[in-house]
């Protein structure tokens, strides 16, 4: 589980790779992540955006960005919060994602809350001591 705190909106992420829905043999890892936004603040917030960077494990970096997230922009009322599931496939076994949420409080007011890094890990990976 990792998380991170950006004006008392708490993101945390749980990782997890999918051995199923993998293809070792064909450079196909696959993995979900769960997300629980909780808003800890006084403040209505709605998330607009998301950002992501992908990083695998060669170094290669994918961004992606787009409005909501799983087709929504969720309101977050004092208190409250969103949780959602998503996925990500890479050619490695093993990489990393961060990024940020794009949100809007009541008063137009747009700020970033940073999504941690994570680390995306299979079974597959080939452990080395540097």
């Amino acid at each position: 589980m990792y998380q991170a705190k950006t004006r008392d909106i708490q993101v945390t992420v749980t990782p997890k790779f999918l051995a199923r829905e993998s293809a070792p043999e064909k450079n196909h890892f696959v993995w979900a992540y769960s997300i629980e936004i909780e808003n800890h603040g006084a403040e209505t917030v709605q998330l607009m955006s998301r950002y992501w960077r992908i990083v695998d494990g060669a170094g290669r970096v994918q961004e992606v960005e787009g409005p909501g997230v799983v087709g929504e922009q969720p309101v977050l009322n004092p208190g409250s919060s969103f949780s959602y599931t998503s996925g990500v496939p890479l050619t490695t076994p093993s990489g990393f994602m961060d990024g940020h949420y794009v949100m809007v409080t009541d008063a137009g007011e747009r700020f970033e809350a940073e999504v941690p890094a994570f680390s995306l890990d299979s079974a597959d990976e080939r452990r080395v001591v540097h």
